[in-house]
């Protein structure tokens, strides 16, 4: 299906949302909104200010807004705040230098507002001191406003900002400030489907599928569980993360697992049960992701390649559906490779962006499922620093090293030559966690126990198959 296809089904899909003058509250009880008569005129975040202050203040310091936090889940984050701002990764690499735009093409065709289009602000980066100015900056309808859309203008002053497309219309926009509610999924998908440059692109298992899920795709969405009855709130923060490449919002270890809400012995076969003490749940219920949206698995910013019929450029990426996940041990703990130090080669020659922590050694250490990314990002030669890409130069010239260039004028502020500019491969280990399969869809033993197993279990730690060689993780825990 055309990329375009794509952007044209994900719109459809969330922007279906009915306009409603009331909604659940409770068990089953449907009562009136009580911003219908609370809120009569809507002048911006301000309105909602008056009544949520205090609210304000927990979202100021939240991971949605501030993107970074204390990073205890990351082995090498030596007690700073890591995030979005001042790090990198293999998708899109940093998004402070590519912050707010309306970038057109020479036929002024829209190619980009920015990476702060899923940012919980109105266009003003994140300061980690609190203002006015700074609440003011808090955009409370992108979570909460089912029907709220938004695009960035120029103000009188010249800056630029992300504003309502509804603001014209003074009707609708209060009909859009007096439906506020608890996030829902769809709230959440607007960003998590679309991060990475593409639906689907970066996660690998959130999909467009996920807006209207049955329960042969994802077994909790389709069920109609909601994104927040897992990943919960306490004055908004929200626990969760999985492999993260920054800091986390509960950083004490409050992501949400699936012994939660299953627990105990959760199957009828004592085997199964046993396996769970040296295999994650999401190990054998996500056999597969990308069935529907194919995912971003390679993407290339030495090349730059021009997508048919858009008038743009993109870097060279490879997409795939129905991938079959790679699997490691994992503790909760990684290691990422970071913007202001010289990078690190692996025994692979691979630059590894995230690497989980943990082996067949450590009792704190289960078998996850992961999409296995690969990528080729730009470095100073000289002293073996990765150099953030400008990716708007990518997608309006095609011209990578003018991209490379630019990111390193306006992330470091130094100039770097031509001759100067090198590349890396790069890996990277992103946690499945959504795409759970109903327990008939599951792995069977075969699956892992077999000629044709998925598993390399040397790769592992093992000496062979486990179920074969007596291998057992348990004895190599109690022995150390």
């Amino acid at each position: 299906m055309a990329r375009s296809l794509l952007y044209a089904l994900a719109a459809s899909l969330l922007s279906a949302t009915p306009l409603a003058w009331s909604q659940p509250q409770g068990e089953g009880i449907l009562r009136e909104n009580p911003h219908y008569k609370l809120v009569t005129q809507y002048e911006g975040t301000k309105t909602c200010l008056q009544c949520h202050e205090a609210q304000a203040k927990h979202v100021f310091s939240s991971v949605h807004y501030q993107w970074k936090a204390e990073a205890p889940n990351l082995a090498n984050a030596q007690g700073r705040k890591i995030g979005k701002l001042n790090s990198t990764n293999d998708f899109c690499t940093n998004p402070s230098i590519s912050w707010i735009a309306i970038l057109t093409n020479e036929q002024g065709k829209l190619l980009s507002n920015g990476c702060s289009k899923c940012h919980a602000g109105l266009g003003a980066k994140p300061s980690e001191e609190l203002s006015r100015a700074q609440l003011e900056n808090l955009d409370c309808l992108i979570c909460h406003a089912p029907n709220y859309r938004r695009e960035v203008v120029k103000k009188s002053d010249g800056t630029l900002t992300w504003a309502p497309t509804a603001m014209k219309n003074s009707e609708l926009m209060l009909n859009v400030a007096q439906n506020v509610a608890r996030p829902t999924n769809e709230s959440c998908l607007r960003c998590h489907v679309g991060s990475g440059g593409g639906l689907n692109y970066k996660r690998g298992d959130l999909e467009t599928a996920h807006a209207r899920p049955t329960r042969d795709f994802d077994v909790h969405m389709g069920s109609g569980i909601q994104c927040i009855q897992c990943h919960k709130f306490q004055d908004h923060r929200v626990s969760g993360g999985g492999t993260l490449m920054g800091g986390m919002d509960l950083p004490n270890d409050q992501r949400p697992r699936c012994e939660s809400c299953h627990k105990t012995q959760v199957h009828k076969n004592a085997t199964l049960n046993r396996h769970a003490s040296a295999v994650y749940c999401t190990t054998c219920h996500i056999p597969g992701f990308a069935r529907k949206d194919p995912t971003d698995m390679h993407r290339d910013w030495s090349k730059a390649e021009p997508v048919q019929g858009e008038g743009r450029f993109e870097p060279h990426i490879q997409l795939k559906s129905n991938v079959q996940p790679a699997y490691a041990w994992w503790n909760g703990k990684g290691t990422i490779a970071l913007l202001d130090q010289p990078v690190t080669r692996q025994a692979n020659g691979k630059v590894a962006m995230y690497k989980p922590e943990g082996s067949i050694a450590d009792p704190k250490a289960r078998i996850y499922a992961f999409k296995y990314h690969t990528g080729r990002l730009p470095i100073q030669a000289s002293n073996d620093m990765m150099i953030p890409v400008q990716v708007g130069v990518v997608f309006r010239t095609g011209n990578n090293m003018q991209a490379v260039k630019a990111g390193a004028k306006n992330y470091f502020g130094r100039d770097v030559p031509d001759a100067d500019i090198g590349w890396i491969d790069t890996e990277r280990y992103m946690g499945l966690f959504h795409e759970v399969q109903p327990k008939s869809k599951a792995l069977g033993c075969s699956d892992c126990h077999s000629a044709n197993s998925r598993m390399d279990w040397k790769a592992l730690g093992y000496k062979g198959d486990p179920m074969k060689s007596g291998g057992r993780r348990i004895k190599v825990s109690a022995s150390r």
